[in-house]
């Protein structure tokens, strides 16, 4: 087999993910403008310089993905599959900051405060996170209850049950060793929620029966962690145009990571524990779904970077 030819399965897997890709890039413009035009002057600018940069769009993928999975078409969810990217965007120029987690190179390109300075790059991140609101709030139908039910498990990931209380945890513990369960609770809410969200509500929005939501669930905790996991790894392993982003910020910050508490080895075997425990939820859902770009997408992120 040629270097460039891909195994069938890998192949069909690459092409759906990029079909997935294709939409969101797509839809984001028509959701947020181009910048050139938006109210919001230089805030909006830096706000498209960060959110039109391109990444994998794991969560929005998540969530067609999901949907098309349990019978729902996923064009119909575009609005909330950008929301949610649009968050996660807004998460990433905060984490950048120089107050935060303090780097200067994201998806490949200077962060946003390197270029636009840190009071645009905070702006720019709130502009976000209110366009997200926006979209949710204009894709909720009232004669569908579940699009409300999903707008709000959008939102109360982004917030103190989630990703942000798990930044106040994380900023906390910087500086000292934290304990195995200190750092998956950190983690699930830091990483994970962002990825349960999108997961959870494409059940809710797909019309799926409470235990395959459980199921679900289950699925996108198991992943999320194994998604930090391979952060770790990679923040010792990869380098810098590897992953477009600066290696080695955890030792230089003084956190616990993966890595530190278990060393390396011991990692590698935990990230491949927790990605059968995530394939291992979804061989629980009725064998008449289409599982296969799920389990599919939880290989890519176990190996993601090699």
């Amino acid at each position: 087999m040629k270097q460039t030819e891909q195994p069938a399965g890998q192949s069909v897997f690459i092409k759906r993910y990029a079909s997935y890709q294709s939409r969101v890039e797509q839809a984001l413009p028509a959701f947020v403008g181009t910048g050139k035009e938006e109210a919001g002057g230089t805030a909006a600018e830096a706000a498209f310089y960060s959110l039109l940069a391109g990444g994998k769009r794991i969560r929005p993928v998540l969530l067609m993905a999901t949907a098309e999975m349990l019978g729902r078409q996923s064009n119909d969810l575009l609005p909330f599959a950008c929301a949610q990217e649009m968050i996660h965007t807004y998460s990433l120029i905060h984490d950048d900051l120089p107050c935060m987690d303090d780097d200067d190179l994201r998806r490949g390109r200077p962060t946003c405060h390197i270029v636009y300075g840190e009071a645009i790059a905070v702006l720019a991140g709130d502009y976000l996170l209110n366009k997200a609101y926006e979209t949710l709030l204009a894709a909720i139908n009232l004669k569908k209850p579940a699009s409300l039910e999903a707008a709000r498990l959008i939102a109360r990931a982004a917030g103190g049950h989630g990703m942000i209380g798990g930044q106040v945890l994380d900023l906390a513990a910087e500086k000292r060793q934290l304990k195995a369960d200190e750092l998956q609770s950190l983690h699930l809410k830091k990483t994970g929620a962002l990825i349960v969200a999108p997961v959870e509500a494409a059940a809710v929005l797909a019309g799926a029966l409470p235990t395959v939501r459980q199921t679900l669930v289950r699925y996108a905790q198991a992943i999320g962690l194994a998604f930090q996991i391979r952060d770790d790894i990679l923040d010792v392993t990869a380098s810098q145009p590897e992953l477009g982003k600066s290696t080695g910020k955890d030792e230089r910050d003084g956190k616990s990571t993966y890595v530190s508490l278990f060393g390396l080895e011991q990692a590698e075997k935990l990230l491949e524990s927790t990605s059968r425990t995530a394939l291992e939820q979804l061989e629980q859902l009725d064998e008449t779904l289409d599982k296969s770009f799920l389990m599919a997408l939880t290989a890519y992120l176990l190996t993601r970077g090699k």
